[in-house]
């Protein structure tokens, strides 16, 4: 069927795909996105396998490749406490605010009702004060309340941070969902919240995996925010742990237990994109082209 506005049909759309597909300008664009992207990571792999006066030369391979680094960071208790924080206030902080952000979501999208827009404007708005702005007076805040130096003082603000980008992005995605799939539901006798859960909800997962991953993303490198809210290795996260590692000495720098503690850290990140690349994708061009 061709498109009413712009008279191009799937096949004139689908070649036009194809030849997009065979330049050779396309792919030198990805070739340098890639080779920008990728030699950040492989030049800290690279620094995390050596050692002592290897650290000192810039060699594009190292000289005595050493599993040393990774071996003192995974031995390091200290370290393996903070990763199991990070997991626990990264993944708590994902799921309630993949919870709360679809439960707000669906109604801004769906009901008729006055200030939609303004609710919006208001929950957009949190995203404008920088963590820095919102620190100290949380630090005197957390302080009277018993909430400093614990997981709940981190999951707290993160939630805070997360949700809006969230709120925002699921509104967009139910608005493109089509209202006749409920109506279908209720003719069936499907309450409003079976036909939530039951109909969108599945429809809404690429967009559901897209935050989930930015949200995850956000809670797992914050360091601000962890940095200023806890003073004890009991409830530090992993960017502020990799912060106070120390070398042999007062003037050494451990640049390579750093990097090796870098390359650990991103590996679930990198894990969670390979499993979830084709719905974040799906989430991130949901509602771009309609039609």
């Amino acid at each position: 069927m061709t498109n009413a506005i712009t008279g191009q049909g799937p096949s004139t759309r689908r070649r036009r795909r194809r030849g997009a597909e065979h330049n050779p300008l396309v792919w030198c664009a990805v070739a340098i996105v890639m080779v920008f992207s990728l030699v950040p990571l492989y030049w800290l792999i690279n620094t995390s396998l050596k050692t002592g006066p290897d650290l000192s030369t810039a060699s594009l391979t190292p000289p005595r490749p050493t599993l040393d680094n990774y071996l003192a960071v995974l031995g390091d208790s200290r370290f393996l406490g903070a990763l199991v924080n990070s997991i626990i206030v990264a993944t708590t902080t994902t799921i309630l605010a993949l919870t709360v952000a679809s439960f707000a979501a669906y109604p801004l999208a769906r009901l008729t009702m006055r200030g939609k827009f303004l609710i919006l404007s208001i929950v957009l708005s949190v995203t404008t004060f920088p963590g820095i702005a919102i620190a100290a007076p949380m630090f005197a805040l957390w302080n009277d309340l018993g909430l400093y130096n614990t997981l709940v003082g981190l999951i707290i603000p993160y939630l805070t941070f997360t949700l809006p980008l969230s709120i925002y992005t699921l509104v967009s995605f139910f608005k493109e969902i089509p209202v006749e799939l409920e109506e279908a539901a209720y003719i069936d006798g499907t309450s409003p919240f079976l036909a939530y859960y039951k109909v969108i909800l599945p429809l809404a997962a690429p967009s559901i995996a897209t935050v989930g991953i930015l949200a995850f993303i956000f809670a797992w490198n914050e360091f601000l925010l962890a940095a200023t809210l806890t003073y004890s290795p009991t409830a530090r996260t992993v960017p502020v742990a990799i912060a106070f590692f120390t070398g042999a000495s007062e003037y050494e720098q451990p640049l390579g237990t750093i990097s090796a503690a870098s390359v650990i850290i991103s590996i679930p990140l990198v894990l969670l994109v390979l499993v979830f690349q084709k719905k974040i994708v799906s989430g991130l061009t949901a509602g771009a082209v309609k039609g």
